[in-house]
Order: structure tokens, then C-alpha cells, then sequence
């Protein structure tokens, strides 16, 4: 479970609010696509503030959870051990590549959903190789089927995917035939957020998970009342990063 950093939590308020003020006047597909808009917008300030203010300022310390990446991978690779991290989105992808050579001096490759067949065999062919990246991006999209990248002992879930079984096709890149090291899974939840309330109901501590019986996504969450919504969205200010606080 990782913290939010001030900025993250004043963005994060102030787009529940605006969607909570807005959406007592929307109904039917209005009301859906806002509130999907939304979680969207929440999900993608929680991986970095800069994915939905549109600058190009991508320091470490304005994301705890690039915070703590940075910190896990400095431990792996210190270890000399090779990992994957999944996100949902490409931009966010793009931020983890640049912090791994900023941080590092050291190539982390990105496998996007644009990376085309040829380019995406040879990356698996040098990260598969004893001296090649030590560290994979993947978009968990483009992650698919058929990839076998048993080189990895580490697999990081940077945001979290509604459906868990998207999550699992991922992490199972690294537990093909052929592994025979142990592999650590580790998923990061933005403490507080609605990352936290996805987390509960996916793993059955909530008592929303029988209004998601059959859904593999979040339209679910579109048929929640006002007062569910705010339940679900709400952030929890105790949350925020001490080390943040003025």
C-alpha cells in the first residue's frame, strides 16, 4: 500500500467533488460516461499527478508510487534480478522508462500495444538473455498471451486492473515452463483511493462484491447511488505521505 503526496490528494478531492456536484444532473449514458471519465482520471493521477495536468514535469517525488518503484527496483537490481512491471497505461509507461535511466543509467525496455510483432520478439529475446534489460515495462494489454519471460523473478502491478484474471494472463508471463527460480508478485494500491476499494472487492472484503457478480470491468460502478459513489470514491485524508505535509 502506498501513500499519495499532497499534490495527488488535492487533485484527487477536487475530481471526486466536481464528479459528485456534476452527475446530480446527469442520468442514463451521461451519468456512465462521467462517472467512467472519472475513475480514469482518478486511476491515472494515482500513477503520476503529470497524466492528467498535461505537463512534462515527471520527478520521482510528485508519484509515491514512483517513489516506491524506484526504491523496489534499486533493490532488484542490486540483487542482480530481473523484472517486470504491468501498467495500464502507456504514458505511464513512458514515465517508468525514463525514471529506471534517469534514476539508474540503465535501459528499461517498453512494450506498448504499438510495438510492433518483430520488435516485441526481439525484446523478449534480450530480456530473456543473461546480460540483456534487467527491467520490462509492459502495457497489460499488449502483455497477451504467448510471451514467456521466465528471466523474471519479479513481477510489480504499477496500477491495479478491475478484472483479476487480466491481472493474473500477466503476472503468468513469468511462471511459464521453464521457471525455476521463485517469483515475487507485488501489486501497488494507492492507499485510501478508490485503487483501495477495487482492492477489497477483488479480493472479497467488501460488501459491494455481489453487485459485481458476471462484470469484468468498472461499468458496474455506474449503477451505484449517489451516496454508494461517494462511499466508493471518497478519499481518506489521513492517507496523504507524512514526509508531504507542509
Amino acid at each position: 500500500f502506498v501513500p499519495l503526496t499532497k499534490e495527488q490528494a488535492s487533485l484527487y478531492d477536487a475530481t471526486v467533488k466536481a464528479m459528485l456536484d456534476a452527475i446530480q444532473e446527469k442520468e442514463g449514458i451521461g451519468r456512465k460516461g462521467l462517472i467512467l471519465a472519472t475513475i480514469t482520471k482518478l486511476k491515472r493521477l494515482l500513477d503520476h499527478p503529470s497524466l492528467v495536468s498535461g505537463d512534462l514535469d515527471r520527478r520521482f517525488d510528485r508519484s509515491q508510487k514512483l517513489v516506491r518503484l524506484v526504491e523496489m527496483l534499486e533493490e532488484t537490481l542490486a540483487a542482480n534480478e530481473k523484472t517486470l512491471v504491468f501498467t495500464q497505461y502507456t504514458e505511464a509507461g513512458k514515465i517508468i522508462k525514463e525514471a529506471v535511466l534517469k534514476r539508474f543509467g540503465e535501459e528499461a525496455m517498453f512494450l506498448s500495444g504499438s510495438t510492433s510483432r518483430v520488435m516485441r520478439e526481439q525484446m523478449v529475446s534480450r530480456f530473456q538473455s543473461p546480460g540483456g534489460p534487467r527491467i520490462f515495462v509492459i502495457s497489460v494489454k499488449a502483455g497477451g498471451f504467448g510471451i514467456n519471460l521466465t528471466a523474471a523473478t519479479n513481477v510489480i502491478h504499477f496500477d491495479r486492473w478491475w478484472n483479476p484474471s487480466v491481472e493474473d494472463q500477466a503476472t503468468d508471463r513469468a511462471y511459464r515452463i521453464g521457471q525455476s527460480k521463485r517469483v515475487q508478485v507485488y501489486k501497488f494500491v494507492s492507499t485510501g483511493t478508490i485503487e483501495e476499494k477495487i482492492d477489497e472487492i477483488i479480493e472479497g472484503k467488501s460488501t459491494l462484491r455481489k453487485k459485481i457478480v458476471g462484470s469484468s470491468d468498472e461499468s458496474w460502478m455506474t449503477k451505484l447511488s449517489g451516496a454508494d459513489l461517494k462511499k466508493v470514491f471518497s478519499l481518506r485524508r489521513e492517507v496523504i505521505s507524512e514526509g508531504d505535509e507542509e
